[in-house]
């Protein structure tokens, strides 16, 4: 029985970037505009309205309605849908899907990726590789639901402004934040986000990253791992690439490289880099 994969756009995957994979847009309202994300919203176009807005844009997830329409011609086919979302405790996405999926009992699963943009991302590539494999549904499940565990997403925050402009901190605590180029490093931990420490500039943020990805066991290079930044300049995470080469050198020619789009983008703004992971 074949087996298709539909995930959100939080995943920060483009449409038709692979196969047996389909995208579902969420909503993203600036003002009394209202942009389908990645369809009628590119990235480029995100950032350059997020720079330019006084205020944060609004990101809607994806209703229990958008998940029926997708999957209801792979149900009529007789075939399965692996629905994996961004994680539950960051949207209303997964519990969107899990009311839908009840209703189609050994048709349609759900996995909580318990992640966002590239931990997400990674998650989803592991899943289309067990498929080809043709591993049976409740199988991918089981290991989606292992695996997830092990991937790590750590980021450095550019600037504090957009916490600050989702009301996350202070007016004070992001121009102090600012006077003394405080750079918070997060991670994405059991679905939620977490500040790991504040740096005082971009190196000593960089080493924190790479901190981070040594305390949980280096890097499986034998599966998906990415890095990411926001914004409109790759400038800096190419600088990060360059100045820990020595995390993969050996190990792979090039690591891919992706742009963060709204749903994690809205809240730290643009000049983050971040790196995804699966432990060894």
């Amino acid at each position: 029985m074949a087996i298709h994969v539909i995930t959100d756009s939080a995943s920060d995957i483009l449409e038709n970037e692979y196969e047996n994979l389909q995208i579902l847009p969420m909503t993203v309202t600036f003002g009394e505009y209202e942009y389908q994300d990645g369809l009628t919203l590119g990235k480029k176009e995100f950032y350059e309205k997020l720079i330019e807005s006084d205020t944060l844009p609004i990101t809607s997830q994806i209703t229990p309605f958008g998940f029926e329409e997708a999957i209801l011609p792979y149900v009529e086919a007789g075939e399965q849908v692996l629905l994996i979302t961004l994680s539950g405790k960051l949207s209303g996405t997964w519990q969107n899907a899990a009311v839908i999926a009840e209703d189609y009992p050994n048709q349609v699963y759900v996995v909580d990726s318990e992640n966002a943009s590239i931990g997400q991302r990674i998650l989803i590539e592991c899943a289309l590789r067990m498929i080809k494999e043709e591993k049976t549904i409740d199988e991918i499940v089981t290991e989606l639901n292992v695996i997830k565990k092990k991937i790590h997403f750590v980021a450095l925050l550019d600037t504090l402004e957009y916490l600050k402009k989702g009301g996350r901190i202070s007016k004070a605590a992001a121009i102090a934040g600012g006077l003394l180029s405080i750079k918070p490093v997060i991670a994405i931990e059991n679905g939620e986000v977490n500040v790991l420490g504040k740096a005082r500039g971009s190196k000593q943020g960089n080493n924190l990253i790479t901190e981070q990805i040594k305390k949980y066991g280096e890097i499986d290079f034998s599966m998906p791992y990415y890095l990411a930044y926001t914004g409109l300049s790759d400038e800096m995470i190419k600088k990060y690439q360059k100045d820990n080469a020595h995390l993969w050198e050996n190990e792979a020619d090039e690591l891919p490289i992706s742009i963060v789009g709204c749903a994690i983008g809205t809240h730290i703004g643009p000049g983050a880099i971040g790196v995804a992971w699966i432990e060894k």
